[in-house]
């Protein structure tokens, strides 16, 4: 019997299947989605077995030295999708799988059964397990092969687990609980005189007055006051039973989530989600965009649909993107599906993220809610995946794999005939068109769930305010604005479109500006560590009292950070309490958390935050939403500028009104006549829509184009241009006339870490041969012994040039 496996180098000699032979004993065992250890050359690697066959035309080939998991941790359907991942991302195939999995499954391990259910054990099999309660995969292998397809059977049936042992990356949490033992025993020990027996006495009358069963040891010691040398002194005499048990790491326990049930439906929503519900009747599948205003009701649809996929029995993702992956978004999953809700997301540690992805592995949950990297959730009956907020660029992951989740999800909709759910107030240009074409399904939402009206937006040209002497950064209306609602006992929201004290510092007499020595981007300041940080490669310098040039003193922070906006509001607002959410005041794990709610208890007047800020929130008390600073994305060299800052604008203007009291946004930047700034004002995507999409087809961007993209980078300047120029004189030859071939050029950002980058960029509508085009460029690269450490990444779909 031989196994085809995939080897864990990502190179482009090796990015194909290797055939190994099932040793003896094995053959029952091998099964296609398990990781194997294998010889490869002179070390061992970790692989994936994708196939398992009879025969192989390959002469000597080696033994699999060990299969590392009792059962498959790839469906047959993950097996198929990684295949189509790798081809269309230009990626390894291994790198396609290992993004599938969590992060402790890359680590170092040892592999263990465990026993669930004892009483279904036979004597054979019973005494492996006598010594410690577990065996590990290697002793199996090594003296006791004959059992192995055994303990795979009881393993599927559930009478044993498997347990991966990862070195401090994913141990499973074990906790001793605590029963009632022998009862007479018990009444006993209670009815007995003398000092000693007190804390004895007081931890059996706590078990007896509670209804029987097992409770935490810790939470009853804490309760009676007991130590734990009593409650082992009654383990000797059989009044109690101590027994040590694996439990989740969950990060939402103990929070006290309401169970909500579902809410009547407007006639607009129940229009929206009818297409849904006959997509999931039908078990077909289709591609719906929710286009719904902000507060108008889409999660609620998403949470219907979900239910009558449970019902028929089937499984659902949701993803969220990670900025908005905030407690209220979890809780309204778990306040209507309970415990059968997973979540996945980067603020989990190692360990927590193992054990969700374990429950949805061992069928244990139905719905996962998630980031990017849950469209992979190993269901095997998925009947609906949700993708809220579709416009968002964290859906596109920007190392290998480069994957969009959007593409993903609709791959595996195809797969299960199932629909994939688009959500947004603001959908991606390409989304909307396709809608238009007929590609996808529409929906719209045109009104909020409550009619409550769309917020008041008015636009503050900073301009003016400078010629009436307004020198602050907050204009006067919006002053005016934020000190009524403090009076009024309501809530505010600052938007910042940055983070850290100020976008650099400029030196006033011969125009310095401090750089990151390692790349091609100016320093930001960041005031609290009294330091300036490249925000690409991590590089950090003292900030300087003169300027490095020329000595003088009068070197200035320009720009405006968060931080500094805070001491703005310090002197001009005394009296107002600040929350600031950025990256450094929410780098411990669970401050995002903490700051949300402790805003959403009132303890705060004013919410002022970078794009963290921008979604998913929904505070009653909210009714002003200032924006500092509108325009700064608008001026990036990236063609999706626009766009970017019409969605920010349209998002953060939501959080305002949302409930009975009426909402006002203030919008302030130099260069507010631009039409993205103008139409998100109005809240007006139809017009923004029509008006961007002329300006796309002129310049020949998407959705018109495709934008393939070749990226070189290097340490040496002149192997770079040398590198680009050839593979773009590659290319010239093979593209057909109706293809724009752009460059080479220096990239946007011309060097990251010491390492200069080009790029050569294709705008095609059909190019089949493209991506074997880009793979023949790249295998050439690799094996051209006379550049050593070039780097070359391509993209057939790129979303950004930057």
């Amino acid at each position: 019997m031989i196994a085809a496996v995939v080897v864990d180098v990502p190179s482009g000699s090796v990015n194909k299947t290797f055939d190994y032979k099932v040793p003896p004993g094995l053959e029952n065992w091998a099964e296609p989605g398990m990781r194997v250890i294998v010889p490869f050359g002179p070390r061992k690697l970790q692989g994936f077995i994708l196939a398992v066959k009879q025969s192989s035309s390959v002469k000597g080939i080696k033994n699999i030295t060990e299969i590392l998991d009792p059962l498959p941790v790839l469906t047959p359907e993950l097996i198929d999708l990684g295949q189509w991942l790798a081809e269309n991302t230009l990626s390894f195939y291994i790198t396609a799988y290992q993004a599938m999995l969590p992060a402790a499954m890359k680590a170092t391990y040892e592999k263990f059964f465990t026993v669930l259910r004892p009483e279904m054990l036979s004597s054979e099999v019973s005494v492996l397990f006598s010594a410690s309660g577990e065996l590990s995969l290697n002793e199996v292998t090594k003296n006791h092969v004959h059992l192995l397809k055994k303990l795979q059977e009881l393993t599927k049936t559930g009478v044993l687990d498997v347990v991966y042992k990862v070195k401090d990356k994913a141990n499973k949490k074990k906790v001793k609980f605590v029963s009632l033992g022998n009862k007479t025993e018990a009444e006993e020990l209670l009815n007995q005189n003398g000092k000693r027996a007190e804390k004895q006495k007081a931890v059996i009358s706590e078990l007896l007055s509670r209804p029987p069963g097992e409770y935490s040891l810790q939470e009853i010691l804490h309760e009676t006051g007991a130590s734990l040398s009593s409650v082992q002194s009654l383990c000797k005499k059989g009044a109690v039973y101590i027994e040590e048990k694996e439990v989740y790491r969950d990060p939402y326990q103990g929070r006290n989530i309401k169970q909500t049930e579902p809410l009547p439906l407007t006639e607009n929503q129940q229009n929206a989600i009818t297409p849904v519900l006959d997509s999931i009747e039908n078990n077909e599948h289709q591609t719906i965009l929710v286009h719904g205003v902000t507060g108008s009701g889409k999660t609620e649809i998403y949470l219907q649909s979900i239910q009558s996929v449970l019902d028929k029995g089937k499984e659902a993702i949701v993803l969220v993107p990670e900025i908005s992956l905030t407690p209220q978004m979890v809780n309204r999953f778990k306040g209507r599906f309970g415990s059968s809700v997973a979540v996945l997301h980067s603020a989990l540690s190692i360990g927590e993220k193992y054990d969700e992805w374990r429950k949805i592995l061992r069928k244990e949950v139905s719905v996962v809610v998630g980031a990017r990297s849950a469209v992979f959730a190993p269901f095997e009956n998925l009947g609906i995946v949700i993708i809220d907020e579709e416009h968002e660029s964290s859906y596109k992951q920007e190392d290998h794999p480069r994957y969009h989740a959007r593409d993903v999800a609709i791959w595996r909709g195809k797969y299960h005939s199932c629909p994939i759910v688009l959500g947004s107030a603001t959908p991606a240009l390409e989304t909307y068109a396709r809608a238009q074409k007929g590609r996808y399904q529409l929906a719209e939402l045109s009104s909020r769930v409550h009619s409550n009206p769309m917020p008041e937006v008015t636009i503050v040209d900073m301009r003016d305010e400078l010629k009436k002497g307004n020198r602050s950064m907050f204009s006067n209306e919006l002053m005016e604005k934020l000190k009524a609602g403090i009076e009024k006992g309501e809530q505010s929201v600052l938007f910042l479109n940055r983070r850290g004290y100020a976008s650099f510092i400029l030196c006033r007499d011969c125009g310095y500006v401090a750089q990151c020595p390692h790349c091609d981007i100016s320093l930001t300041y960041h005031k609290r560590y009294g330091e300036l940080k490249c925000h690409y490669c991590g590089y950090k310098e003292i900030t300087p009292s003169a300027c490095p040039s020329c000595s003088s003193e009068h070197i200035r922070f320009f720009g405006t950070g968060t931080q500094k906006v805070e001491e703005e509001l310090a002197k001009v607002l005394p009296e107002a309490r600040v929350i600031r959410m950025d990256v450094d005041t929410t780098s411990k794990k669970g401050s995002h958390e903490k700051l949300l709610t402790s805003f959403g208890e009132g303890e705060a007047d004013i919410l002022l935050g970078t794009q963290m800020i921008a979604k998913g929130l929904d505070f009653p008390k909210v009714t002003l939403v200032g924006v500092l600073a509108a325009d700064t994305m608008l001026h990036l060299p990236d063609f999706r500028a626009s766009e970017k800052t019409f969605q920010l604008l349209t998002q953060v203007s939501g959080r305002a009104g949302r409930h009975e009291l009426e909402g006002k946004v203030i919008v302030q930047g130099y260069d507010v006549e631009h039409y993205s700034i103008q139409l998100a004002s109005q809240h007006d995507y139809l017009s923004f829509y029509n008006h961007e999409m002329k300006t796309r087809k002129l310049h020949q961007y998407p959705p018109f184009y495709y934008l393939g993209l070749l990226t070189f980078s290097h340490l040496e300047l002149m192997q770079v241009v040398e590198a680009s120029e050839k593979a773009a004189s590659f290319l010239s030859k093979r593209l057909s006339p109706d293809s724009l071939l752009l460059g080479p050029v220096t990239s946007p950002i011309a060097r990251v870490k010491d390492r200069y980058r080009y790029q050569v960029m294709i705008k095609y509508k059909n190019e089949p041969e493209l991506r074997n085009w880009f793979e023949e460029i790249i295998a050439h690269f690799q094996k051209d012994k006379s550049i050593k450490d070039l780097q070359i990444t391509g993209e057939l779909n790129a979303q950004t040039l930057m």
